[in-house]
């Protein structure tokens, strides 16, 4: 699960009107546009609002194709998801470069998402203010935490007031519909499917929805599928991404060695007891960042030296500030996938647990799914299971040495639960394989051209370690 928010916010998109009248009859096709980012081309498709109701109208979805280097010899189209819920995905990378000459990439922005059909839940920019103390932060005090509570049942009764019917059509099954829909578009027989992070559930929920169309499937970062849907406790508790944190940590100041010549709990302490420049939870929430990509180590070292030493320079905070639309449209396709306890008050609980686990980690997981209690949402789309349908092979990817999104122990579990899959590691920290290690790329390659899986227990080496 990927569903942070930037601490600055921006003006909140109020534009309405996401629902287009119904077609009079039969699907609609791609309609291509005129002008697109380049070496990209650009469109959309209407799908309905509701599979189980197509008489309610349809939303768009905002696509874009990267087309093969070499058209003579394309082997296909790859559909792409880069994570979230709640990030465009409609500009879709080049994958690596052998699949980038044989299959055109398709990208598109989910349901509620970007430039495809979204809710709106302020009438005021003002009202976006009252996201940075609902959202993205974790309190360390009973007051503080009452305080997030109302402010994040202000979000969820603005929500539930202006977001329209699109909201209750946005759980995962209903995108998994849209993506065969694309799939049939493009004329497509079979899913091929990259998806990383979010894109990973999406995934697997397409593979059991529409077991007889999945083709080749790499998933990357893998989310487990029960623990995302289904079980006691908040859905960000289940998934225990923060118990990697500890691992991908250790690794860090290993190989940080003598450029880290502080005492990480006792940083932790001081800010803890008076915060310096930045709040505990602001500190917290960076180094998190840092430690989802191995290659950012050394700003992580610069940013630890700059909390152990006021008068080192930090590191400036990177980023832009989030598509507030977007965010909230992921969060209603969250609370509509998973279940969670209707009392706000025991995710303090739940926190305390996750915090013993993982210091200060485990609190700032737990509360991105405090929006879940109040916020009332129903997708009659909603699928929750099985898991384990006969598929063709699917391929996960995933970083032993820890992910703060998605535990290595959870893509082990998935790797068991389905029905066809085959696990592919890389040997270092972070979120997310490829790209990182010319062992899983060949891999990637190998897999969506031939079909061909790794051996099992096949380990990869980084093409680099955190310092280069």
């Amino acid at each position: 699960m990927n569903l942070r928010v930037a601490l600055a916010l921006g003006t909140a998109t109020l534009a309405v009107g996401a629902l287009a009248p119904a077609a009079a009859a039969g699907p609609a096709g791609i309609v291509w546009e005129a002008s697109c980012a380049p070496g990209y081309d650009c469109g959309h498709l209407d799908v309905p609002l509701s599979y189980q109701d197509p008489s309610l109208g349809t939303v768009r979805l905002a696509i874009a194709r990267l087309p093969a280097t070499d058209q003579a010899h394309k082997l296909g189209t790859i559909f792409s998801n880069p994570g979230g819920p709640g990030s465009s995905g409609r500009f879709a990378p080049a994958l690596t470069p052998t699949l980038h000459a044989r299959f055109d990439i398709v990208g598109f922005d989910p349901r509620g998402v970007g430039a495809s059909a979204k809710i709106h839940c302020f009438t005021d920019p003002a009202q976006t203010a009252v996201l940075q103390r609902a959202l993205g932060t974790f309190p360390l005090t009973r007051a503080a935490e009452q305080q997030q509570i109302a402010d994040t049942r202000t979000v969820t009764d603005l929500c539930e007031q202006n977001a329209g019917p699109l909201a209750n059509h946005l759980s995962t099954g209903t995108i998994a519909r849209d993506l065969d829909r694309l799939r049939v578009a493009f004329g497509e027989r079979k899913l091929r499917y990259y998806g990383k992070s979010y894109g990973t559930y999406l995934g697997e929920t397409y593979a059991n929805l529409f077991p007889g169309a999945t083709g080749t499937l790499a998933l990357d970062a893998v989310d487990d599928p029960t623990r995302w849907s289904a079980g006691p406790g908040p859905m960000s508790y289940r998934l225990q991404g923060f118990a990697d944190a500890p691992r991908a940590l250790e690794s860090f100041l290993d190989a940080c060695g003598t450029r880290c010549p502080f005492d990480y709990n006792a940083i932790l302490d001081r800010l803890e007891a008076a915060p310096a420049t930045v709040s505990y939870q602001t500190a917290i929430a960076r180094i998190h960042n840092y430690l989802t990509d191995a290659q950012a180590a050394p700003e992580l070292a610069a940013f630890l030296r700059s909390l152990a030493d006021p008068a080192s320079p930090a590191p400036p905070s990177a980023g832009e500030p989030p598509d507030v639309d977007s965010l909230l449209g992921g969060g209603a396709t969250l609370c509509s996938d998973a279940a969670n306890p209707r009392n706000p008050a025991v995710w303090w609980n739940y926190a305390e647990r996750a915090d013993r686990i993982a210091r200060s980690f485990g609190p700032y997981d737990v509360y991105k799914t405090l929006p879940c209690a109040t916020w009332e949402l129903s997708d009659p789309g909603r699928y929750t299971g099985p898991w384990n349908r006969p598929t063709a092979p699917i391929l996960l990817l995933a970083n032993r040495q820890g992910d703060l999104e998605t535990p290595y122990a959870g893509a082990q579990r998935t790797e068991r639960l389905l029905g066809n899959a085959r696990l592919l590691t890389l040997d270092t920290y972070g979120h997310g394989s490829r790209g990182k290690s010319a062992c899983i790329d060949r891999r990637l390659d190998d897999y969506f051209t031939t079909g061909a899986l790794p051996a099992p227990g096949t380990l990869c080496a980084p093409d680099r370690g955190p310092f280069g």
